[in-house]
């Protein structure tokens, strides 16, 4: 599966109840001088479902100067093959179900544009989405320039464009 439009304005989405619920996320978030507020939800959209949410985040989570994507991502990789099998159930196919298996089909719903690059060092979080394969990134508005100049948005376009340009030349003349 290769990920579709990655961005959004909010007036497209205000109505999303996961829009709403990474809202809620960020609402948890203790403010500090130097960061944002943000709030994270990772559905999965598996065919013939309603949509499930796997896991949430908000920034400053978890320990070590967290963001919301990272820490929703990192809740996520450590739920266990168990929790994952009763949030997705039943799993429509027939292979065991993996996190892995399940990435390319999950949507995240960020409040804020996921980082690009981060002043403490810590790994971006549109480098770890972009990792992670997921489908696609709804933000809910672009991060101003208050601390950084963010290009999350631009980097994962840039990564998705490349790869959905290389399994069209790999597919050329194959019908789908």
């Amino acid at each position: 599966m290769t990920p579709t439009s990655k961005s959004s304005t909010p007036e497209e989405h205000e109505h999303d109840p996961f829009v709403r619920q990474a809202l809620e996320q960020a609402a948890f978030c203790e403010p500090v001088p130097t960061a944002f507020c943000v709030g994270c939800i990772l559905v999965v959209r598996l065919p013939d479902s309603e949509p499930i949410v796997l896991s949430k985040g908000f920034s400053r989570e978890l320990p070590g100067n967290t963001h919301a994507e990272a820490n929703a991502l990192a809740k996520l990789e450590g739920l266990s093959s168990l929790q994952l099998q009763s949030l997705v159930s039943p799993w429509p196919w027939e292979a065991a179900l993996v996190i892995e298996d399940l990435l390319p089909l999950v949507d995240v719903y960020t409040t804020l544009e996921p980082c690009s690059v981060r002043t403490s060092g810590l790994p971006a979080c549109a480098d770890a989405l972009i990792r992670a394969r997921i489908r696609r990134c709804i933000i809910g508005v672009r991060e101003p320039d208050d601390f950084v100049k963010c290009e999350g948005a631009q980097k994962m376009k840039d990564a998705w464009y490349r790869e959905q340009e290389c399994l069209d030349a790999a597919r050329r003349g194959h019908e789908i």
